[in-house]
């Protein structure tokens, strides 16, 4: 395999960023296209094609994300082990193209088969993304978290296009007049495959740049036996997919699922932390913490696939700043337009702060992350007090709280991928990436709970009067966020210690 440049080399770059960090960044944004246009579109695809009760399609959407996010750790497994971070992207990557293909055929035929597909290949696809962006920085380099805000900015410039333009094509609320009627769903899961095309030629056409990053960590074996444990895996992660579509077709195996696999990785990781020194352990327990608060954040967060998807096409108007968009597209790509807007800045604030030696510690930035989600989930709320007697309210307003909110996820998603990178020994980077998006399947999977609950309580319920269940619930989020970002900051002299001398 041809090297241009030694791990050392890419480290040792001059300015803010390294060149690398940039084709990470336009094969993450393909693909975020590719993962948040699915995203957008499922809950409303099940609750208006598929016809679900809101109760199940809120259930069904947190299963299919919980397992998106738990197998994250599974990919990130087989990468530390078998593939190395490279051949496991794109391995993951030919998975997701398979499946969105298949939704394209025939969406309601076929959509846990493809669904499922898609959930096994980002499994594959992101943990070991985000673990070569850490790579590219010196342990210690205080560049990091900007360089983990800006891949993360491109993680939502995908997010923003493939969270408005797909649900909209569905919908019809673009492009009608080009797609015939009845073929809409497909071309808007065709368009997911199409992008993941472009994200996986980016990335092939790039990788030489990254020199030793990311290879297999079996080349010392022989060329048949590494091949041996190769193909086992491409082979077992095609057999899981009907174990996949069972499991997410029916919550009730993915609680059983969700029950199981947190303490299994919790006893892995106890297993790996035999042979590391105590230093060493004291950085992976806070590390843990981390994830344990993340799940907290992500279960409220992401009510933006589940209720406040059917609140925004049930309960809101069609106009911010006088124009008029689709409420689902908004909701789905708000939150990514203020992160592409202010991630670089916020990313420039912390290195400006670190030079000044005023920057918070990443705990600091965990509690502040959980101020401003409440600050978020309280306007949603007061949207109430907006709304007609048709149930419909401010989508201004409503907009507005996702720009809070979009501060507290810039505190806590770019600086918990780094803070996971500089807390982990060497040899389980990508399962500490894994087991941190492992924490947000589990976010996802509450988000499900608690968007049922929602759902449940309005049930059979005016439009006005559900404006309110939904209004309220969102209140009650507001006041758990903040006694989570309030108790993180309290016990932050403890995590502190853990940490040594990460910040």
């Amino acid at each position: 395999m041809e090297i241009n440049q030694s791990i050392e080399e890419i480290q040792d770059f001059k300015g803010k960023y390294p060149k690398q960090l940039w084709y990470l960044f336009f094969s993450e944004m393909w693909e975020r296209f590719s993962f948040y246009g699915m995203r957008g579109m499922l809950y409303f695809f099940m609750v208006n094609e598929l016809l679900m009760n809101k109760e199940v399609a809120n259930l069904q959407y947190g299963a299919t994300q919980a397992w998106v996010y738990a197998f994250t750790f599974i990919g990130g497994l087989f990468a530390d082990k078998i593939f190395g971070f490279r051949k496991s992207l794109f391995w993951g990557g030919l998975l997701m193209i398979v499946g969105s293909i298949i939704l394209a055929i025939d969406p309601k035929e076929y959509f846990f088969l493809g669904v499922s597909f898609t959930i096994v290949g980002t499994g594959f696809f992101k943990p070991n993304i985000s673990s070569m962006v850490g790579k590219l920085y010196k342990d210690g380099d205080n560049r990091t978290d900007a360089g983990f805000s800006l891949f993360y900015a491109g993680v939502n410039l995908g997010a923003i296009l493939g969270g408005y333009f797909c649900i909209a094509i569905g919908k019809r609320e673009i492009f009608a007049s080009q797609i015939e009627k009845g073929f809409e769903w497909n071309v808007a899961f065709g368009l997911a495959s199409v992008v993941m095309v472009i994200s996986l030629l980016t990335f092939t056409q790039t990788q030489k740049s990254l020199g030793e990053i990311g290879f297999s960590p079996l080349l010392h074996l022989n060329k048949s036996k590494r091949r041996f444990y190769e193909w086992s895996t491409y082979i077992g992660s095609i057999l899981i997919v009907p174990i996949i579509i069972v499991m997410v077709s029916n919550t009730v195996y993915t609680d059983y699922f969700m029950y199981a696999i947190g303490p299994i990785s919790i006893l892995y990781l106890a297993y790996e932390m035999r042979g590391f020194s105590i230093t060493e352990n004291k950085k992976l327990i806070a590390a843990v913490i981390f994830m344990l608060f993340s799940i907290i954040f992500w279960a409220f967060f992401e009510q933006s696939g589940g209720s406040l998807s059917d609140f925004a096409a049930e309960n809101l108007n069609k106009e911010v700043l006088g124009l008029e968009l689709d409420p689902n597209g908004v909701n789905n790509s708000a939150n990514s337009v203020f992160v592409v807007a202010f991630a670089a800045l916020l990313g420039m604030v912390w290195l400006w702060m670190a030079k000044r030696k005023i920057e918070p510690n990443t705990v600091i930035k965990f509690g502040l992350a959980f101020l401003f989600l409440a600050g978020g989930f309280w306007i949603f709320y007061y949207t109430k007090f907006f709304a007609g007697a048709d149930g419909k309210t401010s989508l201004d307003l409503f907009t507005f709280g996702w720009f809070i909110i979009t501060f507290g996820e810039l505190c806590l998603s770019p600086i918990g991928m780094s803070a996971m990178t500089k807390l982990s020994p060497q040899k389980t980077q990508a399962v500490i990436m894994g087991m941190w998006f492992l924490a947000s399947a589990y976010g996802q999977y509450f988000a499900g709970l608690l968007g049922a609950n929602i759902a449940k309580a309005s049930k059979n319920a005016t439009n006005l009067e559900k404006l309110n269940v939904y209004a309220d619930g969102y209140y009650q989020l507001a006041i758990y966020a903040l006694v989570a970002g309030i108790i993180l900051i309290i016990i932050s002299p403890l995590i502190k210690k853990l940490m040594q001398e990460v910040r």
